[in-house]
């Protein structure tokens, strides 16, 4: 008997998974269903040139209302990575909404196109917030490493010109967000070209494709592209991770930036997480866990009061 149910358990299971799979989400999205989640793929934010911008958005299973929204940006150094890599996913089991963002690469979209896209796939959310089941007016970004430069920009550049783009139209609605979550990631790119101009003037750096050319050529550029060049008093609460472990960088460019919000009387939460490298699970371990959760409390309000 015991066998039998296991088996009628299995193939309802089975049934239940392949009906799930054809299901249509909002906007043309495909739906996904796991014991946590509701999962919408690939909804278009943009297109361009006749290329589809896509986003992932993961909702609480258990949703009775309008889930607070997290949008996260990956890393990969700017050209490479997915929105499948998403390390606030984990948000998701404390009633958050996380959307996950695949921006063009440096590559076919050197700055300030790439933040063009990023931007453009805030005020999509934002526009149709309520066909997709997420708040409009209280949202938080973050980002892991290029990731996370890319949220803090896009947080601390909001309406400036040339900066905001019309990724996506939607220009009735704001990028501005309320929060923002950094990380291991660069905010100072001027400082690291005068630091070492040569090893970034390669056709293969990072910001070399960034930028669109030699770095050391193209420092104005590079400082419109620094997050510590934007800083004003009207800016959004941030948090910056570092690893303990990782190369320098990180940590010297979330102490960089907490200093400039410094100056004009903000306060910026920086921590190096001992042990921690270039990611990994320490960056949500208990203690992070619970910084990141009452800071996103703090800024968009309680997920108990989703309606």
């Amino acid at each position: 008997m015991n066998l039998i149910r296991l088996l009628l358990t299995g193939w309802v299971t089975m049934f239940s998974a392949m009906a799930e799979a054809g299901e249509s989400g909002p906007m043309g999205s495909s739906v996904e269903r796991t014991r946590n989640e509701v999962i919408y793929r690939d909804l278009v934010f943009a297109e361009v040139d006749d290329l589809p911008l896509k986003l992932d958005l993961y909702l609480p299973q258990k949703a009775t209302g309008k889930s607070r929204l997290v949008v996260f940006f990956h890393g990969g150094s700017w050209r490479s990575g997915s929105k499948e890599s998403c390390q606030v996913r984990w948000l998701v089991r404390h009633g958050y909404g996380v959307a996950s963002v695949g921006y063009r690469k440096s590559h076919s979209a050197p700055f300030p196109v790439i933040l063009h896209d990023c931007k453009g796939a805030v005020r999509f959310l934002r526009a149709n917030a309520d066909r997709l089941g997420v708040v409009a007016d209280k949202i938080a970004v973050a980002g892991a490493s290029a990731g996370g430069h890319l949220a803090l920009l896009l947080a601390t550049t909001a309406g400036v010109d040339g900066l905001e783009g019309a990724v996506g139209g939607n220009l009735q609605q704001s990028s501005r967000v309320q929060l923002a979550l950094g990380l291991y990631c660069p905010t100072d790119l001027r400082h690291d070209i005068a630091a070492d101009p040569g090893r970034w003037d390669k056709p293969s750096s990072p910001l070399y494709l960034l930028l669109g050319g030699k770095p050391s050529e193209k420092i104005g550029l590079a400082l419109q592209a620094s997050v510590t060049t934007h800083v004003t008093e009207d800016d959004p609460p941030i948090i910056l991770l570092a690893g303990g472990a990782d190369k320098p960088g990180p940590v010297e460019h979330g102490r960089r930036l907490k200093a400039a919000y410094e100056r004009v009387g903000l306060e910026a939460v920086f921590q190096v997480v001992p042990g921690a490298g270039h990611g990994g699970p320490e960056f949500r371990d208990e203690q992070r866990a619970a910084l990141i959760l009452s800071q996103l409390e703090n800024a968009l309000g309680s997920v108990s009061d989703n309606s």
